[in-house]
This record gives C-alpha cells, sequence and structure tokens, in this order.
C-alpha cells in the first residue's frame, strides 16, 4: 500500500481530461462540512442521541405499554403528548444549533482566493480550490487549505502565519520557502512550475510533513513543516505568498483534527438520569408489593367474591392477572418520574441562552460582537470552572503589556489613564 502522495500542479494537466482520469482526481475538494445531521439522518441520529436520557426511554416504554389492550389505564394519546413535546423541543434546539453550523460552513466554503487558472490568478470560492491548485494569498489574509509555499515577498523567502485558530498562541510561526526555491524568487512563475510533490499521507499530526519536490530533470528538493501553511492559519507581515495546495478539504490537518459536534451533557442532566434511576426502583418495589398483594388476595379470598367465582376466573391463574396488575400499576404510579421536570429544564435553558445574549455587560466593542452561545446544552455550567491549566502567563494575559507607571532618576512617570483613576 502506498505510503506517499503524488501531486502534479493542476495547471499543467489539460482542463478537457476526465476527473477519474486526472492525477489528482482522487482527492478530495475543499469543500468542507461540520454539521452533525443531514435532511435524512436527522430523525434518527437525534432520536439516539435523546434516547441516552434514561428518562426518555422510560417514557417511551411507558406509552407502548399503555398500548397494550389488557393493561392499558388511561387514553393512550393522551399518554404521547409529554414524551412528543419534550423531544420536539429538544429537536427544535438542535435544528437551531445545527443551522448555525451550517451556515458557518457555508459563508467558510464561500469565501474567496486567487487560484491559477488559464494563465492567470482567478478569484476562485475555497470550496472549489483541489489539491494541485496554485494559490495566490495576501496579507491577513486566511489560508484556505494546507499549502506548500514556494514564493514569498520577503526576498529571503521567509513569510509569517497567525496559528491562534490552532493552538491559541498570539506570536507568529516563521515559514519558508524550500531551499532550492530561494535562489529563484525573482524569476518564479505558476506556469514554469511543473515538478510533483511527493508527500506523506494525509495526518492527524500539524506539525509533521514531510515530502519532496521532483523537478523533471529529475532532482529532488526536500520540504518539511516549515515550509507548509496550515489551514484557518492568517498570513502576517508578509506582502504575499504563492504556493501549491497539499491538503484540502476534509483532508487538511485542521479538519483531521476536527473531530465533530459532540452531544455535550451538563453534571445536572447527569445527576438527573441518576435520579430517575433510583426513581425506576422505587416504582418497581411500588408495583411489585401491589402485584403481590392482588396475587395473594385474589388466590385467597375469591370464593367470598361472587362476580369472581366463576370458571372463567378459575381457568384464569392469579399469577397472570398479578402480572397484568403490576404492569397497570406501572403506568398508574409513573406520576413519580419527574416528567415536567424535564419540560421544566428545556423551557429554562431557552430563557437562559436568550438572556445570555442579551446581556449588554458582554457585548465587546472591540469586535462589535455580543456573547454567542454554542452548545445549548450546557448553559448551566457557564462560569463553573473548577480547574485552570496554564503553560505560560501569555495564556491568560493575551500578552498584553500595559503601561502603568516607572521611575526614572527620582522623576515619576505614569500613563495618563492610570492617572485619571487614580
Amino acid at each position: 500500500m502506498d505510503r506517499v502522495r503524488n501531486i502534479v500542479p493542476n495547471h499543467t494537466i489539460p482542463s478537457d481530461v476526465p476527473r477519474d482520469k486526472h492525477p489528482n482526481g482522487s482527492y478530495p475538494d475543499n469543500h468542507i462540512r461540520t454539521t452533525k445531521y443531514t435532511l435524512f439522518s436527522f430523525l434518527p441520529k437525534n432520536l439516539y442521541e435523546q434516547f441516552h436520557r434514561f428518562a426518555n426511554l422510560y417514557f417511551l416504554f411507558i406509552v407502548i405499554l399503555n398500548w397494550v389492550p389488557a393493561i392499558t389505564a388511561f387514553g393512550r394519546e393522551i399518554s404521547m403528548l409529554p414524551v412528543i413535546f419534550v423531544l420536539g423541543v429538544t429537536a427544535i434546539k438542535d435544528i437551531f444549533e445545527d443551522r448555525r453550523r451550517y451556515l458557518s460552513d457555508k459563508r467558510v466554503n464561500n469565501s474567496t482566493c486567487r487560484v491559477y487558472k488559464s494563465g492567470r490568478y482567478v478569484k476562485t470560492p475555497w470550496k472549489d480550490i483541489k489539491v494541485g491548485d496554485m494559490v495566490h494569498l495576501s496579507c491577513n489574509e486566511m489560508i484556505p487549505a494546507d499549502i506548500l509555499v514556494l514564493k514569498s515577498s520577503d526576498e529571503h523567502g521567509l513569510c509569517y502565519i497567525d496559528t491562534q485558530n490552532l493552538d491559541g498562541e498570539a506570536n507568529l510561526k516563521q515559514r519558508e520557502v524550500p531551499r532550492g526555491f530561494v535562489d529563484s524568487q525573482a524569476t518564479f512563475h505558476p506556469r514554469d512550475f511543473r515538478s510533483t510533490l511527493e508527500c506523506d499521507l494525509p495526518t492527524t499530526k500539524i506539525y509533521r510533513f514531510h515530502g519532496s519536490i521532483s523537478h523533471p530533470n529529475g532532482e529532488k528538493v526536500p520540504v518539511g513543516k516549515d515550509n507548509l501553511l496550515l489551514r484557518e492559519c492568517v498570513l502576517k507581515n508578509t506582502t504575499f505568498v504563492e504556493g501549491l495546495v497539499a491538503y484540502a478539504g476534509k483532508e487538511s490537518k485542521t479538519m483531521l483534527n476536527n473531530g465533530g459536534p459532540r452531544y455535550k451533557r451538563s453534571k445536572l442532566e447527569v445527576q438527573m438520569n441518576r435520579d430517575v434511576i433510583w426513581c425506576v426502583l422505587v416504582l418497581i418495589v411500588l408495583c411489585l408489593t401491589g402485584a403481590i398483594g392482588n396475587t395473594t388476595w385474589l388466590a385467597s379470598y375469591n370464593e367470598y367474591i361472587p362476580f369472581l367465582n366463576t370458571k372463567t376466573f378459575e381457568e384464569t391463574k392469579p399469577f397472570y392477572d398479578g402480572f397484568l396488575v403490576f404492569w397497570t400499576f406501572v403506568i398508574t404510579l409513573q406520576v413519580i418520574i419527574p416528567m415536567s421536570l424535564y419540560v421544566t429544564l428545556e423551557m429554562t435553558k431557552l430563557l437562559q441562552i436568550y438572556l445570555i445574549q442579551q446581556d449588554v455587560k458582554m457585548y465587546d466593542e472591540t469586535c462589535n460582537r455580543r456573547v454567542e452561545c454554542r452548545a445549548l446544552n450546557i448553559p448551566e455550567e457557564l462560569g463553573q470552572i473548577q480547574y485552570v491549566f496554564c503553560d505560560k502567563t501569555g495564556t491568560l494575559t493575551e500578552n498584553k503589556m500595559v503601561f502603568k507607571r516607572c521611575t526614572v532618576v527620582g522623576q515619576l512617570f505614569q500613563s495618563i489613564q492610570h492617572w485619571q483613576n487614580g
């Protein structure tokens, strides 16, 4: 099995070559999808996630049990309404949350950059970028895919990227043109690049990249992680760079490390699951007590009860009648399981999310944005921090150093803002 991939520049391949015969045709395009559901998978996947709640499984069992003719205790249709309401409210909340992911994906996929086509750079949506394309990026522009840098505006072939979206570090990372291309920076042009890139298969290791550029004359130039610009980083302190797309879309290192959205459960929900299990155990004890008492009473005193002292009752075993009574008690005593608690909890979460997003004290004037609640299942855990792990002070201070005061040869100097604040 091949452990490397060969990438041919797309501008060297005729445009009429079919996708299945294209040298890079087996590689995915740059379209991404981070949504949890699709139109067809929403109902089964969402129900599967919701039935991780033990209470939902219990109430579904009660609904099914209530449709058994010999056991039914009250209206079958009425017993379905609370379950449908709880599942419906949670499903609507999940639809709203997943729709925001869809709009975010749409915005990212329709972002544009310049791709070399037909002898010139053409503005192209990110989703249409393919492995093997030559891309031109300007300063402060986000990198659309994992790109091997081949040319930089710096005479030494250097460029800098901001990796805060990947590792949270504010300091810039240096990248450079492969050694064999530094001397030809002034004369480099995409149409002259007809070499083949041989590199590793896509991996989740962000800072690992090995490969080589094979020129038509047989010469090979080694490339490494210092030559690769990662997706979602931002180009900084460099007028422009040009490079070859090595990994795109779901094969880019950023997307490979994106595990996708998970169904998060708060500590409150976990505790409620435990409490419901205890309630069910109590319910089982009560129903067993009632069923055993009913069986004992009918078996001992049926001869004194005129309407039960019949041939039909004699043919029916008291144990079978007790079995039916047990399930009847389950339906009758189900009120000890707090169904209304889940309804109240879901409505409270929606109200809490609305109040959080409308809080003017959480408005950021610098970015002109309000706070955005992205995990709609755990708003009650906001601010409940148990541990803080920090590898350096810059993680907490954002590497911002603000001058307050200093003394030079006995003379006190302080900032105007600090002086006004006393």
